[in-house]
């Protein structure tokens, strides 16, 4: 477009590039270049998985984190990792009440690197400090945010906070259809949501159950109700539970598929803080039925699969039934066990990364 006087205005001109980059990279299916960012690195297993895919299907990935400080973290395979947030307090402390200060010292730098990354879409896994977030995220790019917990436990009464930093994204993808449902209640426009379901992750743990064992897995927190999971196997003769968890570190790979391959049931009565667990696709993904509460998303791949039993939120009466008819029915158990397996051969990384890369390519 010209002005007045008949000069190109600089703004159209730059218009007219992107639009011109964009619909040649569509034409040519030139590889997105897709920047996958976790900050805090809360779920480095989950970033790894979803930048091999992404890699695994031609786009060319960057994993954007910061150092974990609870245990080793994967290699990086067919994408390139770089640590751009919080060089200090990621290493110089575990548990101090200096480290939050000092993290929040970080934070802007951080994003400022990450404003510099080359990208075609920025995929935001976590926000490390929505506070700030909400006013400092930025990117040529477009953005892409995964809310993983819908509205984190900490903020979630922060209502103008988190409008603020939804509304920083052009697209928001959720893993359940409630978890779409939810967020387009709280005012996230329906054109910005997708849901892409969790995959599972797949493993052959060799199976030692004794018939009689109920597993919780995962990280312990106090939404996850450990309390109702005790109360629930105390009520069923003969049933032991198994925690296979720990407050602050992941567990050794070898020592989960142990667990898994032990166990007959997994148990996840949560509190609804949460879309989906990734605990919960693990126990899929070994073959392992899941008794949970109707919570978030957790009851979706269980009832579409017929992997488990799904029974409602705080029912601990519920949970001991549901759990006792797959430990006591053979029939029922075995198949329970086999909706776990459709579950996992559906609910694969790839068609994950298939998923997303149609939604980048909607903005790239």
């Amino acid at each position: 477009m010209r002005g007045p006087g008949g000069e190109v205005r600089p703004w159209k001109r730059f218009q007219l590039r992107i639009s011109t980059r964009r619909s040649l990279r569509a034409l040519a299916y030139e590889p997105v270049r897709v920047v996958v960012a976790d900050p805090p690195a809360f779920t480095p297993p989950y970033d790894h998985a979803l930048a091999a895919a992404l890699a695994r299907a031609g786009a060319e990935v960057e994993l954007v984190t910061s150092r974990f400080r609870f245990g080793a973290v994967d290699e990086a395979d067919g994408y390139r990792r770089r640590e751009l947030f919080y060089p200090l307090s990621s290493r110089l402390f575990r548990r101090s009440p200096l480290r939050l200060p000092l993290k929040a010292l970080e934070h802007p730098f951080g994003l400022a690197r990450l404003a510099a990354a080359a990208a075609d879409v920025v995929h935001v896994q976590w926000l490390g400090l929505p506070e700030l977030d909400s006013w400092l995220l930025r990117h040529r790019a477009p953005l892409v945010l995964t809310a993983h917990d819908l509205l984190p436990r900490r903020t979630a009464a922060k209502t103008g906070l988190w409008r603020r930093a939804f509304g920083r994204f052009e697209r928001i993808v959720v893993h359940s259809e409630r978890g779409r449902t939810m967020l387009a209640e709280f005012g996230v426009a329906e054109e910005k949501l997708r849901v892409i379901p969790h995959p599972v992750t797949p493993s052959d743990p060799v199976r030692a159950d004794d018939g009689r064992t109920v597993l919780a897995l995962g990280l312990i927190r106090p939404y996850k109700q450990l309390d109702q999971a005790r109360a629930a196997v105390s009520r069923i003769e003969g049933a032991s539970l198994r925690i296979a968890g720990d407050a602050n570190a992941f567990l050794p790979e070898a020592e989960i598929d142990r667990a898994l391959g032990e166990s007959t049931v997994a148990v996840f009565p949560y509190r609804a803080e949460l879309d989906q667990s990734g605990a919960l696709l693990r126990a899929l993904g070994a073959g392992v039925p899941a008794v949970v509460y109707d919570v978030g998303g957790l009851a979706e791949p269980v009832r579409t699969f017929g992997a488990g039993r799904v029974v409602a939120p705080d029912d601990v009466d519920g949970l001991a039934a549901a759990v006792r008819e797959l430990l006591d029915d053979d029939a029922a158990l075995a198949a329970a066990r086999a909706g776990a397996l459709r579950a996992r051969q559906e609910l694969t990384w790839d068609a994950a990364a298939r998923a997303h890369l149609a939604l980048y390519r909607e903005l790239a």
